[in-house]
């Protein structure tokens, strides 16, 4: 790249491009919070998966609404990992940075891995500022990165951007894509066109300036730049989409045929619903935001027990505050689809981080026995699919299905293929006629406790509705027989539903080895790269990833028992037996080790941390490899 005295004369021409092949990159783009960074990483990932690259995103979000400008605590922004092979995590070291200010680069340098040389592309407005201390900050801060080692490139962002609008604030992101467009030898037109359906419901004048700034930065890398990166397509062979996992449950939602979807705002699900509300109409479906959390799971229960199978949207504080409604669905044994995106907890916690800290909640956070079924997913495709089992599950048994979505893949995008729509994902409409004389309203199976649901208005189907203990009439009863029958038959659903669950494969050698790790939700894909890696370098080391977390599939256990050692791999909490006070006595186990040590009575351990980041393959590769006593190759 040109000098920094070329950058500020911003016309430096290139005489030749060379073309560098990249396997993959990881790009991050920082800001101040409100400065559009995230929307031009998002479009960056949609343009290089419109260009065939797998695609991973993962948004950088401040703790704080509105953080103070230039603070480090305050970056927000977005991580973009690019590659010529399916994409499935954050990866792991940064190969270059786009900064809008300096002081949330140093942000990211504090929590991030950044490859050793890696690019920096640095906002030059603060060289030359007014302020005294904010160009003293800006010049110490470059020193300091030059002298370790970074290749920092000073861009005229603001110069540039106040040519095409008044407020560069809102055309910096733009420019930068365009910038980055160039670099990575995207398509200009594809640009363009990402653009211009990003702002579709502007005023033409905004799509035009966009599209200008677009251009620009597209222009001033061409001409400031020597070189460009290139990172081949993959073989596609089908039509794909590129969605986030909270659109990817609302179009699941869609084509589950649910129709009711009962939400309170709550970080970071809220999008889910949002999205939901732009489309939903379209198909007859209906969002309704309820005054609080409590009101909208009793909304979604009604309209489940009116005949419709409602979904509510929410995370971890608003679970807290469903529970009760919750347990009345299992009690009156009411179908419903519960959506929990995970964040950082307890309390109000980290409300804008990842973590995986409500497993334990999700089974057993009620009062008194309360059947759920307990689902995580682990994909963005993944948020699409779950869905629809969530549906068809809760009404074929007249039981709460939760579905554990979190942080890192509510926000993060990621390419697959399109969905073609398949009749039997809707239910078929509810049979009306006349319920037959001497039917119960919990009339019972013997054998798998499942039982008719009749719909308020059936001919000879009225009965009470009670959240109280009650008999197969539902009639309140407080007799000992008749509230273990109850328990009974609630509970025989799961067993009923775990015959028909097939155990998960395993990721390398089934027959068994020196170590399996063993994740749930979102962790899947930097595991199994993490695997791969060290399976590569001849380590016998293979992985298992659960969907299902109650009822959980037969043969678990005998698949736990063929591995020397097994270990957890979660984001939630567990003591470190390197803290003093910690032994084998006191010792607190993460969620899903605690469930399997419990169930299978196997020695499984956890390797966990609660840093409210995704955690990225490498990380896991270093434990394994410690875990194995094998050095990491040089």
């Amino acid at each position: 790249m040109s000098s920094h005295s070329e950058h500020d004369n911003g016309q430096s021409a290139v005489a030749s491009k060379k073309v560098r092949p990249l396997r993959e990159h990881v790009v991050e783009i920082v800001s101040d919070a409100g400065e559009g960074a995230q929307k031009a990483g998002q479009s960056f990932g949609t343009v290089s998966a419109k260009m065939g690259n797998g695609v991973w995103t993962v948004e950088i979000i401040p703790a704080e609404i509105q953080p103070p400008p230039r603070s480090q605590a305050g970056a927000s922004g977005i991580r973009v990992r690019i590659g010529a092979f399916p994409i499935t995590n954050m990866g792991d070291e940064v190969d270059l940075i786009v900064a809008f200010n300096e002081q949330a680069l140093l942000g990211r340098l504090a929590v991030a891995n950044f490859k050793p040389g890696c690019t920096i592309l640095l906002e030059n407005k603060w060289r030359d500022h007014a302020d005294p201390d904010i160009a003293r900050a800006y010049g110490t801060a470059y020193a300091r990165l030059v002298e370790d080692g970074y290749k920092v490139v000073e861009v005229p962002m603001e110069e540039i951007c106040l040519k095409y609008v008044n407020n560069p604030q809102l055309g910096k992101n733009m420019f930068v894509l365009g910038l980055l467009c160039n670099l990575y030898s995207r398509d200009l037109e594809t640009a363009r066109e990402t653009v211009r359906y990003a702002f579709r419901k502007k005023a033409q004048k905004v799509i035009d300036s966009n599209v200008a700034l677009l251009d620009a930065g597209f222009q001033w890398a061409e001409e400031n730049v020597d070189y460009r990166f290139e990172v081949p397509p993959m073989k596609i062979d089908a039509p794909q989409i590129v969605v986030n996992g909270n659109q990817a449950i609302a179009l699941g939602v869609m084509a589950s045929g649910m129709d009711v979807c009962a939400m309170y705002p709550i970080t970071p699900a809220t999008s889910a619903s949002h999205y939901l509300s732009e489309i939903f109409e379209n198909v007859g479906g209906v969002v309704h935001q309820a005054e609080d959390e409590i009101a909208a799971a009793a909304f979604a229960v009604g309209a489940s027990y009116a005949g419709k199978c409602a979904v509510t949207i929410t995370s971890g504080p608003g679970m807290s505050l469903k529970t009760e409604v919750l347990g009345l669905a299992s009690m009156a044994e009411i179908p419903l689809v519960v959506v929990n995106v995970q964040r950082g907890g307890p309390s109000t916690g980290l409300p804008t981080k990842v973590e995986q800290g409500d497993l334990l909640q999700a089974l057993f956070g009620t009062h008194g026995d309360a059947p759920k079924v307990v689902m995580a997913t682990a994909t963005i495709e993944d948020c699409f699919y779950s869905i629809l089992t969530a549906r068809r599950i809760a009404e074929t048994f007249r039981i709460p299905v939760y579905v554990l979505s979190d942080a890192n893949l509510a926000t993060g995008q990621q390419p697959f293929n399109r969905p073609e729509f398949r009749s039997e994902w809707v239910a078929p409409p509810f049979d009306q006629r006349p319920v037959p004389k001497g039917t119960k309203p919990y009339d019972w199976d013997e054998k798998t406790g499942l039982s008719t649901r009749l719909i308020p208005g059936q001919p000879g189907g009225m009965f009470t509705l009670t959240g109280l203990a009650h008999s197969a009439e539902g009639k309140v009863a407080y007799g000992p027989g008749v509230n273990q029958q109850g328990m009974t038959k609630r509970s025989l659903k799961l067993a009923a539903l775990q015959k028909t669950l097939k155990a998960p494969a395993v990721f390398g050698d089934e027959e068994g080895g020196d170590l399996l790790l063993v994740g749930w939700g979102s962790t899947k894909g930097a595991i199994e790269e993490a695997v791969t890696r060290c399976r590569e370098d001849g380590l016998s080391v293979s992985s298992l990833h659960l969907t299902f977390l109650q009822p959980m599939a037969s043969g678990i256990g005998d698949i736990l028992k063929r591995f020397r050692q097994v270990v957890c791999v979660e984001i939630n909490y567990s003591d470190s037996t390197e803290e003093e006070l910690i032994d084998d006595e006191n010792r607190r186990y993460s969620n899903l080790s605690l469930l399997l040590r419990a169930r299978y009575l196997v020695d499984v351990q956890n390797w966990t941390n609660v840093h409210g980041q995704p955690i990225g393959p490498g990380r896991i590769e270093s434990m394994i490899r410690t875990r194995l006593g094998v050095m990491q190759p040089a």
